[in-house]
């Protein structure tokens, strides 16, 4: 069984690393439509639309360009997570997402960061490097 430590992945925009992440998620999942009949003991379900979702947290780099500023909120762009790394035979997700929110933040003891939410528009697919 094979385990990965969290500095392995990374995160594209299209063909392009976002810089400095601290961390990222990918959330995947179906509805259920219920198909229960008359004279059933037990309910029952199809599977209904998929879906999937996702953040980046980032240490803030305005001058990353083809990443950061490509999750402009409203922006459509072409998601891939490498949660293993982008090296010959790891797995990655892919899709196009929606950018649905950023948050910058920042104290003056603490770095300026930022964090981007992303909600998929189509299928999430599963492939190797």
């Amino acid at each position: 069984m094979a385990t990965h430590a969290g500095s392995e992945g990374t995160v594209k925009s299209g063909a392009n690393e976002i810089a400095e992440i601290r961390s990222f998620s990918l959330e995947e999942s179906a509805d259920t439509i219920e198909d229960t009949t008359m004279g059933d003991t037990s309910r029952t379900y199809l599977t209904g639309l998929k879906t999937f979702s996702g953040s980046v947290d980032v240490f803030w780099d305005e001058t990353d360009t083809n990443g950061q500023v490509s999750f402009a909120v409203g922006a459509s762009v072409t998601l891939a997570v490498y949660p293993e790394g982008a090296t010959s035979g790891d797995t990655y997700y892919s899709g196009t997402a929606i950018v649905t929110g950023r948050t910058i933040t920042s104290s003056f003891d603490g770095m300026v960061e930022a964090s981007f939410t992303l909600q998929g528009s189509g299928a999430l697919t599963s492939a190797t490097v």
